[in-house]
């Protein structure tokens, strides 16, 4: 072997040396979305995340590489074609149709965030009084494709029928308000608890609120065995327990995860036609 292949040689097996072994079988792939209707910034979320992609790493023995998506489109694509490992999704709708149909398991879900209502609001002069009187009325409400509008469409379908009601939708739900105010619509649905305090302690009118939906569901992919996912839910149920973990949360500005059941959350999206 001539001496320039040589160099090669050692040059390609100082680079394998240096690495891990098992950082050697290419990333695992961890998507996040935080929802549509918020503003959301890619570079800051791969940063809140970085410390449990490190621990993650770790504890998989695979490097795991944090993707922001923003895009709910993506998003869906992503989760129908296995493109993700695992999956941090806010829009509860998109889960558990990738727990329903596309191959994923549910890991934990967010403490605090299992209580999710969309409120239905009101103008305080407003002589609405239930959901039935919205039947000949104008609706207001975030991204068509939010979770809070799938849930107010569920709602509305318990309350009124199947035809769905004329509806104006808008990205961010602080726009909400502003077509209630100016009788754009009837009525206008918020599951911000900012938005609808805001709007209460202005005067406004709370019509009626939809039943509680969890959502922000950490899942992982039928590609990671049960094992994998049976650590990873420890992982997360476990990091409110130390200090350590109680930063990883912070970051997060989540309280902490826990078990459920995936069985009811797939019956629930019965409920949300998914």
């Amino acid at each position: 072997m001539s001496i320039r292949k040589c160099l090669c040689a050692l040059a390609l097996w100082l680079g394998a040396a240096a690495t891990p072994a098992w950082a050697q079988g290419g990333p695992l792939l961890f998507a996040v979305n935080e929802g549509v209707t918020y503003r959301v910034n890619p570079i800051a979320t791969v940063e809140r995340f970085r410390e449990i992609s490190e621990d993650l790493s770790k504890l998989l023995k695979r490097p795991v590489r944090v993707q922001p998506v923003t895009d709910y489109k993506e998003l869906a694509a992503g989760l129908a074609e296995q493109r993700y490992d695992l999956a941090y999704v806010h829009p509860a709708h998109h889960s558990i149709r990738a727990m329903t149909s596309g191959g994923y398991h549910l890991v934990a879900l967010t403490k605090g965030f299992t209580e999710y209502k969309a409120s239905f609001m009101v103008r305080g002069d407003s002589p609405l009084k239930t959901l039935a009187d919205l039947k000949s009325g104008k609706i207001g409400a975030p991204d068509e494709d939010s979770i809070t509008s799938v849930i107010m469409r569920a709602t509305l379908r318990d309350a009124l029928g199947p035809q769905p009601l004329p509806t104006t939708y808008v990205k961010l739900q602080e726009a909400v308000p502003f077509m209630i105010e100016n009788n754009f619509v009837a009525a206008g649905v918020s599951a911000s608890r900012v938005v609808v305090k805001n709007w209460q302690d202005k005067g406004g009118k709370v019509l009626a609120s939809s039943r509680p939906v969890p959502i922000k569901h950490m899942i992982a992919s039928n590609k990671l065995s049960e094992a994998q996912r049976a650590q990873l839910t420890s992982y997360f149920v476990e990091l409110e327990q130390s200090s350590e973990g109680k930063k990883r949360l912070d970051a997060l500005n989540v309280p902490g995860f826990l078990v459920s059941d995936q069985a009811t959350l797939i019956g629930l999206g019965k409920w949300l036609s998914i």
